[in-house]
């Protein structure tokens, strides 16, 4: 298996002047930094990795102290024995500890919102307020909600399907055709060339497997009440990933959930309109006291 390698698969990374390679939580981490003021956690979705923060994370910087990792076994970070979202929130916090910049604010993409969800519902790193984008934050309902996840574990311990993954993604024309698909997004090219670099390598899709393999939001959902710091939940409505409903679905099960519905965007919103993004970011900072 073939994880991305820094020295080739890394060339060009965007933001690459603020990236870094930090041993924390027992991995090795690819995470970038820059920028001053009230940290912002940056945590992806699966299959991505920093690449998708490209153009909205200069624009945070000028206002926060912008941290983004790769998540374990995803882009240039070592893969976790076993990525539950606990599990992984814990290693999370592994790694703001080490850098010894803890979170005001927590944006979180897709599966990334979970993972921040999470660090709050179990006290790790927790921040005064979450972003979350296209969130995947709740469990997939009846029987998908048993099958999903088996059927990714049964993917994930064959050895030989991460392979059959990349071979198919180096197919020309296959991963735009399966963003455009499964996501409603229209992205540039610069980002769907890193996209594609990265789903060509068997590591990087082991990654997305062994995320996907150990998902389970049921602690998640009947923990939410409970969860009192405010909540945006911004979602693309073109969203063909996660339903824009699941926006008000969750807001309704917080305290202080905050649906916000971005007309013509799809799931990866943050990357097709990453300006409007940064605006509705540093808005609800300053609303919620994080920056002034």
């Amino acid at each position: 298996m073939t994880a991305p390698n820094w020295t080739t698969d890394g060339k060009n990374w965007p933001n690459a002047a603020a990236s870094r390679f930090v041993t924390a939580a027992g991995l090795k981490w690819h995470v970038q930094v820059m920028g001053q003021g009230p940290v912002a956690l940056l945590l992806h979705g699966t299959g991505a990795a920093t690449h998708s923060w490209r153009d909205m994370m200069p624009l945070l910087a000028e206002h926060f102290t912008v941290v983004a990792p790769d998540l374990p076994g995803h882009g240039f970070t070592s893969a976790i024995p076993r990525a539950t979202p606990r599990a992984v929130a814990a290693a999370v916090a592994g790694l703001t500890a080490e850098l010894g910049l803890a979170p005001a604010l927590t944006v979180g993409h897709s599966a990334g919102a979970a993972i921040a969800l999470t660090m709050v519902q179990h006290g790790l790193a927790p921040p005064r307020a979450v972003v979350s984008l296209g969130g995947a934050l709740l469990p997939f309902p009846g029987m998908a909600g048993r099958l999903f996840p088996t059927m990714a574990r049964m993917l994930f311990v064959n050895p030989f399907m991460p392979e059959l993954f990349a071979l198919r993604a180096r197919v020309p024309g296959e991963i735009p055709a399966f963003l455009a698909r499964s996501t409603g997004s229209r992205i540039d090219a610069a980002g769907m060339m890193f996209y594609e670099r990265l789903l060509k390598t068997s590591g990087h899709i082991a990654g997305a497997l062994a995320l996907m393999a150990h998902w389970d939001l049921e602690s998640l959902e009947k923990a939410m009440p409970e969860i009192t710091l405010p909540v945006l939940l911004a979602h693309g409505a073109n969203d063909k990933t996660i339903p824009a409903k699941t926006a008000g679905s969750v807001a309704r099960r917080l305290p202080d959930g905050r649906p916000l519905i971005l007309p013509g965007l799809g799931h990866l919103a943050h990357e097709e309109a990453p300006a409007d993004h940064a605006v509705l970011i540093l808005d609800f900072a300053r609303q919620t006291g994080i920056v002034a």
